[in-house]
C-alpha cells in the first residue's frame, strides 16, 4: 500500500473514530451506555462500591496506586514461578529476578519495554495471563485518569472526581474488550498466528535441515497491544514478524488502532466540557506536530544513510537497511513515528538502522512528552498539563488571572502542571547521566561515539515516557539496566499521573467563571500555536543539549544536516 494512500486512509478512519468513538467514550464515562450493566454489577459487589460512591482525588489516586501495586507484585511472582505454571509447551523456566521486575513494571506502567525475546523467554501462560491481561488493565488506568481531569474542568464546586473502580470497569467492558475482540478477529483472519499448539517443526526435504518456528497466541495479543498503546509484542522482532503483522492491511490496522483512542479522547474532552471547539483545538495541536514529525522522519528515511554513502554504496530506494521490504522506507517511518508518538513503542523496522535524522525524529517525538497524540489517556492528561501552562503564559501576556474553560488557573494549578511537565525530563536526563558515568551503563551500547550515546539516551527516554520502543543496539538485559529502567518507568508513569489527579481535584472544586471581554480564548488558532510552542520549548530546550551529543553530532559528522 503506497505511502500517500496510507495517509489518506488514516485520515478518513481516524476522522470517523474521532467523531464517533470520542462521543461513545463520553457516553460511557457519563453513565449513558449501560447495555452491560448486568456484567458491571458483580464487580461492584465484589469491591463493595457503586457508581454513586464517588471518590476525592486522594482516594482515587490511592485506588490507582493500590490496584497497580497488586498487579505489580502478583505479576512478578508469576514470572518467577513461570516454569511450574500451565500452558508452557516450550518448557520455559523461571524469569530472573531483575528481568521479572523490569518486565512487570514495564507492563503495569503501559510501557511494554522488553529486555527479552518473547518467543524464547515467556511461556504461553505468561504471555496471556500476565502480559496480555496487563495490556488491558494499564490502558484502562490511563484512560480513567484522563477522564478525571476532564471532569475537573466540567464540574463545579465538586469534592469528588469519580470512582476509580467504576471507571476502570466501564472502560474495560465497553471500550477495550469489544474493540480488541473485533480487531483480533480481523488480524487472525489476515494470517496473524493464534495457537496454543507450541512451536512448529519443519524439515526441508531438499537439504535435510530441520527448522523450529515459534508460534503462539499472538493475534489477539496484537489487537490490545496496539489499541491500548502498549506495544509489547509476542515475538522479539515485534511487528516486523510476518506471523504477527502478515499483510499491508494488518500494518495499517495496527496504526489505526494505535492512534484511534488518543485522538478520539480530544472529542470526548470537548463533549464532556460542553465545547467541541476546545477538543478540536487540542486535536489540532496534536495533528500539526505529528504531521511535521512524520514528514521529517519519512523524508530522512527516503534518503541514503550517510554512513552507507560514505562507504561508496548508493541506493535509489531510500534507507532500506533494517526494514521489511514489503513495507518500504516511508511507510516504515510512518509506522514507527506513530508508535513513538503514542506511547505505544511497537516497531516494524529497526530504529538503530535509521539515518541519524530519522532516529532524531523517533527520539525527539518522545521527548515532547508523548502528547502528539500520546498514549491511551496519558496523552490527553499530559497535553492538558501543557495547555494549563499555555493558559498561564497567555494570562501573563494580557495581564489578568488565566482561565481555562471557566476555571481560574492559580498558583496551585500552575505548580502541579509544572511538576507534571518537568518530572519526565529530569528523570530521563539524570538517569542518562548516571548510565554514561558508570561502567555498567557504558557497557550496554554496542556502538561507540555519538551513536552509542543515542542508544543509551533513546532507551531511557523510551522508558521514562512509558513508550517502550527500542532503538536496538543496547544490551539492556543486565541488572543495571533492568533496575534503572524499572525506576525510570515508575517515575514516568506515576509521578505524572498523581499531579494530574491532584489537578483534577483542584479544578473540580472551583466555580466556573463566566467569560468576559478580557478572557484569553482557548479554542482558536492563537491558543493552538501557544500550546504547540509550550510543548516544543519544554521538550526542545530541555533535551537539546543531550540530542546534540547524539543524532545531531552523528549527522553533522557526515558534513550536512539534511
Amino acid at each position: 500500500m503506497g505511502f500517500f494512500l496510507t495517509i489518506a486512509l488514516l485520515v478518513v478512519v481516524l476522522g470517523i473514530a474521532w467523531r464517533y468513538l470520542g462521543s461513545y467514550m463520553a457516553d460511557v464515562f457519563e453513565g449513558r451506555v449501560r447495555y452491560l450493566a448486568w456484567a458491571e454489577r458483580p464487580f461492584y459487589r465484589l469491591l463493595a462500591t457503586s457508581p454513586e460512591q464517588e471518590q476525592t482525588w486522594k482516594r482515587y489516586a490511592g485506588s490507582t496506586i493500590i490496584f497497580s501495586a497488586l498487579f505489580l507484585g502478583f505479576g512478578y511472582l508469576l514470572l518467577r514461578i513461570q516454569g511450574s505454571l500451565p500452558l508452557n509447551p516450550q518448557h520455559m523456566g523461571a524469569v530472573t529476578p531483575a528481568l521479572s521486575l523490569n518486565t512487570i513494571t514495564s507492563f503495569v506502567t503501559n510501557t511494554n519495554w522488553q529486555n527479552y525475546g518473547g518467543e524464547t523467554t515467556m511461556s504461553y501462560f505468561s504471555q496471556i495471563g500476565v502480559l496480555t491481561v496487563q495490556q488491558f488493565v494499564s490502558a484502562a488506568v490511563g484512560i480513567s485518569v484522563a477522564i478525571t481531569l476532564v471532569r475537573g474542568f466540567s464540574r463545579r464546586n465538586s469534592p469528588t472526581i469519580g470512582n476509580f473502580w467504576v471507571d476502570i470497569t466501564r472502560c474495560l467492558l465497553y471500550i477495550l474488550l469489544p474493540i480488541a475482540f473485533v480487531a483480533g478477529i480481523i488480524l487472525v483472519g489476515e494470517g496473524a498466528v493464534m495457537t496454543l499448539a507450541g512451536p512448529a517443526t519443519i524439515r526441508d526435504a531438499i537439504n535435510g535441515v530441520t527448522q523450529t518456528i515459534p508460534r503462539g497466541p499472538a493475534g489477539f495479543m496484537g489487537a490490545i497491544m496496539q489499541l491500548g498503546t502498549n506495544g509489547g509484542g509476542f515475538f522479539n522482532v515485534d511487528l516486523a514478524h510476518p506471523l504477527e503483522n502478515p499483510t499491508a492491511l494488518t500494518n495499517v490496522l495496527y496504526i489505526c488502532l494505535t492512534l484511534s483512542i488518543p485522538f478520539a479522547l480530544t472529542y470526548t474532552f470537548g463533549k464532556m466540557v460542553g465545547s467541541i471547539r476546545h477538543g478540536a483545538a487540542l486535536l489540532a495541536a496534536m495533528v500539526i506536530i505529528f504531521g511535521v514529525w512524520v514528514g521529517i522522519t519519512s523524508y530522512s528515511e527516503h534518503t541514503n544513510n550517510p554512513a552507507v554513502v560514505a562507504a561508496g554504496v548508493h541506493s535509489t530506494v531510500g534507507n532500506t537497511e533494517g526494514k521489511e521490504v514489503r513495507f518500504g522506507d516511508t511507510s516504515s517511518a510512518l509506522f514507527n513515528v506513530s508508535m513513538t508518538q503514542t506511547s505505544d513503542g511497537a516497531i516494524n523496522s529497526a530504529g538503530d538502522s535509521y539515518t541519524p535524522m530519522g532516529g532524531f525524529g523517533l527520539l525527539t517525538g518522545m521527548m515532547l512528552g508523548e502528547v502528539t497524540p500520546g498514549g491511551t489517556g496519558s496523552g490527553l492528561y499530559t497535553i492538558l498539563v501543557y495547555a494549563i501552562i499555555a493558559v498561564f503564559i497567555g494570562g501573563l501576556m494580557i495581564g489578568r488571572t488565566p482561565e481555562y474553560l471557566g476555571k481560574k488557573i492559580q498558583a496551585r494549578e500552575v505548580k502541579l502542571a509544572g511538576l507534571a511537565a518537568l518530572v519526565m525530563p529530569i528523570t530521563v536526563l539524570v538517569l542518562t547521566a548516571v548510565a554514561v558515568s558508570l561502567h555498567a551503563g557504558r557497557a550496554g551500547p554496542l556502538n561507540a561515539g555519538p551513536h552509542g550515546f543515542s542508544e543509551i539516551l533513546y532507551a531511557l527516554t523510551s522508558q521514562g515516557n512509558n513508550n517502550g520502543s527500542a532503538f536496538a543496539g543496547l544490551s539492556g538485559n543486565t541488572a543495571f539496566y533492568n533496575v534503572v529502567g524499572a525506576i525510570d518507568m515508575l517515575l514516568g508513569r506515576f509521578a505524572i499521573m498523581i499531579p494530574a489527579l491532584a489537578l483534577a481535584g483542584a479544578l473540580a472544586a472551583k466555580q466556573i467563571v463566566p467569560a468576559g471581554l478580557g478572557t484569553f480564548r482557548t479554542d482558536n488558532g492563537m491558543f493552538i500555536g501557544l500550546t504547540i510552542g509550550v510543548i516544543i520549548i519544554i521538550g526542545g530546550l530541555t533535551f537539546f543539549p543531550a540530542v546534540s551529543l547524539g543524532p545531531v553530532v552523528e549527522q553533522l559528522s557526515h558534513g550536512k544536516f539534511f
